[in-house]
């Protein structure tokens, strides 16, 4: 992951427990002959607040600190990142341990696991009822964009998916202020590259106002509702929308731009915001 801006601001005390991303195999390729080639890793992590088990993600295991940071930032489980005294991984319980500063654990934490709904996110399936209770609080400001922007940024992201080219299987996700991509991150599911990006942000108090978020995957209700949470107004995507996440992207003012390849991308929702001749 890129270095981002260095900040003083409160950080927890935290483990770097970061796993190699590829695994070295041997298998044959079409003609039967013997192949050295490279795959994606894949780990459950296990996340527990102050003690108490909350969900189990499948990740590459690259990022485990902050993909549970920006889990608990992107289901609205935990408000403020200075809640948080420490994240704590160990890999050999395939585990990650948040210990809050009052050891209270999570706000209202049975109706919140009450309300649960299982999604179509790979390497997650699941949304707390709590990130639509507070979903239509968030209030995006309006980015224009250009057309040249997107083209250099869909260029521009075509040379960070290393792991992609090495060994398939996973999705990329960029956090970009105009063309300039400030953070990348590649793992098994998107929503867990979203989440990553969305820990870090946290921890640096990255703001979103002015960034656009690019990712591999379909453009579904629930990314769009993390994009949302991460105050980001502009979302694209090479692949294409589902029609909750458009209607979602709409109601709350994001501009949806998917299908965006080369020189080619559609606009699903903010056509206002973009200028085409620029």
């Amino acid at each position: 992951m890129p270095t981002a801006r260095k900040t003083t601001a409160y950080r927890p005390s935290m483990t770097s427990a970061g796993l190699p991303p590829t695994h070295s195999v041997d298998a044959l390729d079409q003609e039967g002959g013997l192949l050295h080639t490279r795959i994606a890793g894949e780990y459950p992590l296990t996340i527990y607040v102050d003690g108490r088990e909350v969900v189990t993600l499948m990740t590459l295991g690259t990022y485990p600190e902050t993909l549970a940071l920006g889990f608990l930032r992107n289901q609205r489980l935990i408000q403020d990142i200075e809640e948080i005294a420490s994240v704590d991984v160990n890999w050999s319980e395939e585990s990650v341990h948040i210990a809050t500063r009052h050891g209270k654990g999570i706000a209202d934490w049975e109706e919140k696991m009450a309300h649960r709904s299982v999604t179509s996110g790979c390497g997650q399936g699941t949304v707390f009822s709590c990130v639509l209770d507070k979903l239509y609080e968030v209030r995006l400001p309006r980015a224009t964009v250009d057309r040249s922007t997107i083209y250099g940024l869909v260029k521009a992201v075509a040379g960070e998916n290393e792991i992609y080219k090495a060994a398939g299987a996973v999705h990329g996700c960029a956090l970009c202020r105009g063309e300039e991509i400030l953070l990348f991150v590649e793992d098994v599911g998107r929503h867990n590259a979203a989440d990553t990006i969305s820990g870090r942000m946290w921890l640096d108090r990255i703001s979103g106002n002015d960034k656009i978020f690019y990712t591999t995957g379909r453009l579904t209700s629930e990314i769009v509702m993390k994009i949302a949470h991460m105050g980001i107004p502009v979302l694209l995507s090479r692949s294409g929308v589902t029609h909750m996440g458009l209607e979602l992207a709409r109601d709350l003012g994001i501009t949806m731009i998917a299908r965006a390849k080369g020189k080619q991308f559609i606009v699903y929702s903010g056509g206002e915001n973009i200028d085409f001749g620029g």
